[in-house]
């Protein structure tokens, strides 16, 4: 197995950087060389990673001037002129070029290949917008809106999956909010074998991120993606690179617009930003993209948001032909937008067997008391910032009042966060002195004033928004930090007398810390050490990170040293993960029973192995409370109920506000008999500001104004009303109607799926070919070894992207844990490196062709393998037929790309008389090779240059042709509804204008200079309409004739032969074949079961199956337990074979495939011999080329049961 090299000198980073120097190479030129990223030199030359053992050694080769200067992997070999086609070439090398290939289009034989290559089990909700929403809409300009944990990563993963592998899209950007960027690289990496480069905002300053060999996938948060900077370096990129194909949002609903009284629409950053990447014109020079991406995938869970004119601005990015107006949107109809749409709440989501997908929660909510030194802290703060506000009425009030709410929440947090509040505020005070002092009161007043301007950061902003500010501090900090500057008045003596009563503030605060005492940490203390969570994991989640440090030391106090993690928004992602993989391990395993956490780390962490939630804090924000529930109360929660557990000073005015609301919601669930309520709280105070009634309760009279309105906001009818609502808004998602189907469709794919089988028999057989040995049992874990010098370095770059122990460790089975292990699967990065190795070394000797014996044919045939492609060639736009055309491409709404519609594989049978017909793609794991026959012994191999032309033309004048029809008669279909909903969009925009015009003429007339400019813009937006109507329709008509065929390319030939073996004739007897049929056939009815004969083409094709599904039977029981059933029929005894095709299949299906081997079928008493699991029972180990032979006596051996006779 290849390690990191345990000799690896300790200076080896200068070692590397020397020899990078040495040679006058830059670190990508390195990286070229050596075949690994330039991201990967980089961080041996600072010490972060170690080089593996294969890397180090071509490292040394370099340095001693033993590598030659234009070494290259080999898979980046310039190609060669075409070979003669002599078929000449080994039949081993034509097989696996072909195999290759074919795996690398596993969406041709499972239409859901994605699961198969991923590290999740889709459920139903998942699989129906995937499968039947997603992948059915191109270009994709989807919502999908389903409630949270539903997986809408996975979902997204699923999908680019998917159509990575159909070759329509190639390059992707990932532009979530900065809290989730992490979550999204990890899931991507870990799920779905997919590296995304994470791209932050020193990047674009030392070069440009989006451009390059690194930037084909990209994620990049979206206030990162604003910046003048980066934002420009994205344009830069077009000039370059091809321009993304997909952009993914996610948390969409952040993407903010909102209508002005004059009809004009307010525009944040983010949804200017979004407008340029969806296609839609450019209000500001600065926003303009010169490009924009072809698919759009917005992912949120509150896609409504309470606004109906934010809604509709999310919807504008799908289709902005059709919906160029909100009256537009009004009109759009609802069956339109379902094919644009979904939404599933966590009631509808289920399981395959239909029980609910969620577990129920519990909410408990503990009141403890303060003691007398806490109640007296508590009452002179409280009267502190009541002094505050009252001072602040006259003058500076919002400034203030930002300073006291930090005070309010820090103390509802902790003593020791509000000690340091204390410390940070008397900092600020004693800066404000000093400027009146200096004379300098303007400057101090200047400042109150922009800081009254600024909102809350904790009611604006949620927890994925608290990202890490530079110097690691939480964003919140930053806001925090900003607040405690806001002072009553710019007076000395005012300035000098709140210093003087926040030291002694501080003096309090601290004694109370200095001795230990803390009413809350116990109560903390006694719900972790109750016996009811005796020994379980719990999460503690608080607002602040002074709170949070706190807890851990007290907690390491307690004698948990080592036993608890911690994360906070100061950690980056790869930190935080190494936090999360501590508390996830078992506490025998070193791993921690407590997890401490901020808001902002919490955000993108997914904990549902834990069922135990408290709430330190209760955060005043309701969307806060939501997404903390959200960590744990997700899809793959096995504990029911989960627990969350609140913590609130219940005697305080604040704690009495919490409890009323946290009571009501639970009085609310159990009246509603579902904890809906928990989900949806945060559209309940959509417009209702609980931090409004939180800052009423520094006064007695405040809070009961507060309880009181609370008591009142909050009803089940109101819950219900919300959920009638939102129904009414979105539509329903009923999984459950769908599961019968579902089931069935995955009943059959599993007959159909590619891994393990074809993969394991690809890599055996490949690896001789690149001069490479599979070390080990490729039926567990295996290495490559070399059998040559440097024969691994086509693949050792891409085994940088996974852990160092996990290089030169390799598996074919799906791992239950892949952090020690490479799963090799078509689209994972080794083994389509792999595949380009093989490909670059022998496709010459695939279209040079070899020849192959097919025991079941008559007369000589050639077997075609060709790869073709349809394609909407440069011009204007074209929606490869759907009834939403989106403005994407160049900003002069032509482009210039020549787009992939469909990619796919053909295969040919061709006679000696020419006559041509489709064949399986799999038809070459039916034969076996013939290595020594003389190409001149066969007439057919003399005529195979022009036969293959004419099977070219065939290709391109029957198969392509019929293609280009279906998807030209696609978009025909829907032209005319398409056309109608682009010609009302222009209408709405018409009258749209005219109301505009009328409302900022009357204030232009009325001397409103700014009104003028605005009144000049919609002149010339009316003046341009027409045209651009026109100009629409024009493109979207000819988008038909812009779809030809693209490139035919023939991978592979075989000249196939009879074959002149007698015995082997007499093994394939289609009249002993059809005896053996009959008695397993019959062997299954007998006992109840249904049987499908599948052995030929066109029978398995009516069972839903592929062409050779590689056995000959299904046979489906009563129980519905299914078998499939490959048969043997011998005349007397002797060897049975299995084809390549049926052993893969064999080691796919495993207990699920029967071996019937039916003897004697020359005789009047044939007999059945039945093997379940052959690939694991059976030894097969005397391959001849294609074929696995197997005695009689070792069936016979593993058969389960007597041998059984048949009359």
């Amino acid at each position: 197995m290849q390690r990191p090299d345990p000799t690896l000198p300790a200076d080896y980073p200068s070692r590397v950087k020397s020899v990078r120097e040495r040679l006058d190479l830059t670190q990508v030129q390195l990286a070229e060389r050596i075949g690994v990223s330039f991201a990967t030199v980089n961080r041996w030359e600072n010490g972060q990673t170690k080089p593996a053992r294969l890397a180090w050694r071509q490292i040394i080769d370099l340095e001693a001037g033993l590598a030659p200067a234009d070494s290259k992997p080999e898979a980046a070999a310039a190609p060669t002129a075409a070979p003669p086609l002599d078929f000449t070439a080994r039949p081993t090398a034509v097989t696996a070029v072909a195999e290759a290939t074919r795996l690398s289009y596993g969406h041709l034989f499972n239409p859901a290949f994605a699961t198969e290559v991923s590290l999740i089990d889709p459920l139903p909700h998942q699989r129906i917008a995937v499968y039947e929403r997603m992948l059915d809409l191109s270009p994709l300009r989807f919502l999908l809106a389903d409630d949270t944990g539903a997986g809408k990563t996975i979902m997204t993963g699923l999908y680019l999956r998917e159509v990575l592998a159909r070759r329509l899209i190639r390059r992707v950007l990932v532009v979530p909010p900065a809290g989730l960027i992490g979550n999204w690289e990890r899931e991507m990496r870990t799920l779905f074998s997919l590296p995304f480069r994470i791209v932050r905002g020193a990047d674009a300053r030392t070069g440009n991120p989006f451009a390059g060999p690194e930037s084909d996938r990209v994620i990049v948060s979206v206030d990162t993606l604003v910046g003048e900077r980066t934002f420009g370096r994205l344009r830069e990129a077009a000039a370059g690179a091809a321009p993304y194909d997909l952009v993914v949002f996610d948390e969409a609903h952040k993407l903010a617009a909102h209508q002005r009284q004059d009809l004009s629409v307010d525009k944040t950053d983010r949804y200017c930003l979004a407008e340029a990447l969806a296609g839609l014109p450019a209000d500001e020079p600065g926003w303009e993209l010169g490009w924009s991406a072809t698919h759009v995938l917005l992912l949120t869970a509150t896609p409504h948001m309470g606004k109906d004119f934010p809604w509709y601005c999310l919807w504008r990015l799908l289709a902005p032909d059709a919906l160029a107006t909100f009256d537009a949107f009004r009109a759009f109809p609802e069956s339109q937008r379902r094919r644009h749409f979904i939404r599933r709440t966590k009631e509808e989501m289920v399981r395959f067997d239909g029980r609910p997908l969620y577990p129920q929660r519990r909410c408990d909510t503990l009141s403890y008391a303060l003691n007398p030194s806490e109640q007296a802290l508590y009452d002179a703060t409280t009267r502190y910032i009541a002094e505050t506000y009252n001072r602040a009425r006259v003058l500076n009030r919002s400034a203030a009042r930002l300073a006291m709410s930090v005070f309010q929440r820090r103390q509802a947090s902790s003593t020791h966060a509000l000690l340091r509040s204390f410390e940070r505020r008397l900092v600020r005070l004693e800066e404000a002195i000093e400027l009146v002092r200096a004379g300098r009161a303007e400057e101090l007043e200047q400042r109150q004033k922009r800081l009254a301007a600024t909102p809350d950061f904790f009611e604006i902003r949620t927890a994925d928004e608290d990202a890490e500010e530079a110097g690691g501090a939480e964003s919140h900090e930053a806001f925090e930090e900003r607040a405690l500057g806001g002072v009553v008045a710019p007076t000395l003596a005012q300035l000098r007398e709140e210093s003087r009563e926040v030291e002694a503030l501080l003096a309090q605060a601290r004694s109370l810390v200095d001795d230990g005492e803390d009413s809350k940490f116990e109560k903390l203390r006694a719900v972790l050490r109750s016996a009811e969570f005796a020994r379980e994991k719990f999460i503690v989640f608080t607002e602040h990170r002074d709170t949070a440090e706190f807890l851990v030391r007290r907690l390491e106090g307690l004698g948990f040293t080592g036993q608890v993690a911690l994360i906070h928004g100061g950690l980056d992602y790869r930190e935080r993960e190494a936090q999360v993989d501590l508390f996830r391990r078992p506490l025998d395993a070193g791993g921690a029973n407590y997890l401490v956490a901020t808001d902002a780390a919490g955000e993108g962490i997914n904990l549902q192995f834990c069922w135990l939630m408290v709430n330190y804090d209760v955060p005043w924000n309701p969307a806060r409370l939501e997404q903390r529930m959200g960590r744990i109360h997700r899809y793959g929660q096995q504990h029911d109920p989960v627990v969350i557990v609140n913590l609130v000073a219940g005697e305080t005015r604040e704690g009495r506000v919490l409890k009323t609301l946290l009571d009501k919601l639970e009085l609310i669930r159990q009246e509603l008999q579902s904890d809906k309520v928990f989900d949806v709280v945060g559209r309940l105070f959509e417009n209702v500001s609980l931090k409004d009634y939180l800052e009423q309760a520094a006064t007695e009279e405040g809070a009961t104004a507060a309880v009181k309105g609370i008591d009142g906001l909050l009803t089940a009818a109101q819950v219900r009303a919300l959920g009638e609502r939102e129904q009414a808004r979105f539509g329903g998602g009923d999984v459950k109607s769908s599961l019968p189907a579902l089931q069935a469709a995955i009943d059959r794919e599993q007959y159909r799926r590619l891994l393990p089988g074809y993969v394991r028999r690809f890599v055996t057989a490949a690896a001789p070919l690149i001069d490479l040995r599979v070390d080990g049992d490729p039926d567990g874990v295996f290495g490559l070894a070399q059998k040559r010098r440097r024969g691994l370095d086509p693949v050792l770059a891409a085994m940088e992207i996974y852990p160092a122990g996990a290089h030169g460790c390799f598996t074919v089975y799906r791992p239950a844990d892949r952090s020690d292990v490479i799963w090799l699967h078509p689209g994972e990065p080794v083994f389509d490196r792999f595949c380009a190795a093989l490909l670059a070394r022998h496709e010459d000797e695939a279209r040079r062709g070899a020849f192959f014996v097919d025991p079941h044919a008559g007369a000589p045939y050639l077997f075609h393998l060709a790869r073709v492609s349809v394609v909407r060639r440069p011009g204007p736009i074209e929606s490869a037929g759907h009834e939403v055309t989106p403005a994407y491409g160049r900003a002069d709404g032509e482009d210039r790309r020549v787009e992939i519609i469909e990619s796919r594989l053909v295969g040919l049978r061709q006679d000696g008389d020419g006559v041509i017909e489709p064949c399986p793609l799999e038809h070459l794991l039916l034969l076996r090779g013939a290595p020594n026959v003389p190409p001149g012994s066969v007439p057919l191999a003399r005529m195979a240059h022009g036969l293959t032309a004419a099977a070219r033309e065939w290709v391109d004048g029957d198969a392509l042709a019929r293609l280009v029809d279906e998807h030209r008669a696609r978009i025909e279909r829907s032209l005319p509804e398409r056309l109608d909903w682009i010609a009302r969009g222009c209408d709405h925009r018409t009258a749209e204008l005219i109301a505009r015009r009328q409302h900022v003429g009357r204030k232009a007339r009325g001397g409103d200079a700014g009104a003028a400019a605005s009144l000049a813009k919609i002149k010339d937006e009316q003046r341009r309409l027409a045209a651009d109507k026109d100009r629409r329709l024009r493109q979207v008509r000819r988008e038909p004739s812009l779809v030809v065929a693209g490139d035919c390319e023939i991978v592979a030939h075989a000249l196939v032969l009879p074959t002149a073996d007698t015995e082997e004739r007499r093994r394939h007897d289609t009249q002993v074949e059809e005896i053996a049929m009959q008695i397993a056939q019959a062997h299954e009815e007998a006992s109840g079961a249904v049987v499908h004969d599948v052995s030929r083409p066109e029978l398995a094709r009516r069972a839903g199956l592929g062409d050779w599904p590689g056995f000959d039977l299904l046979s489906v029981a009563a129980t519905g337990d299914r078998r499939a059933i490959e048969v043997k029929g011998r005349a007397g005894t002797g060897d049975v074979e299995l084809s390549e095709n049926e052993w893969a299949k064999a080691c796919n299906l495993r207990d699920g495939y029967w071996l019937y081997a039916v003897y004697d079928c020359a005789t009047p008493r044939p007999r059945l011999v039945r093997v379940r699991d052959p690939f694991a029972k059976l030894l097969a180990k005397s391959r001849v080329f294609s074929t696995y032979a197997i005695s009689a006596a070792s069936v016979q051996a593993a058969a389960e049961g007597a041998s059984e006779g048949a009359s």
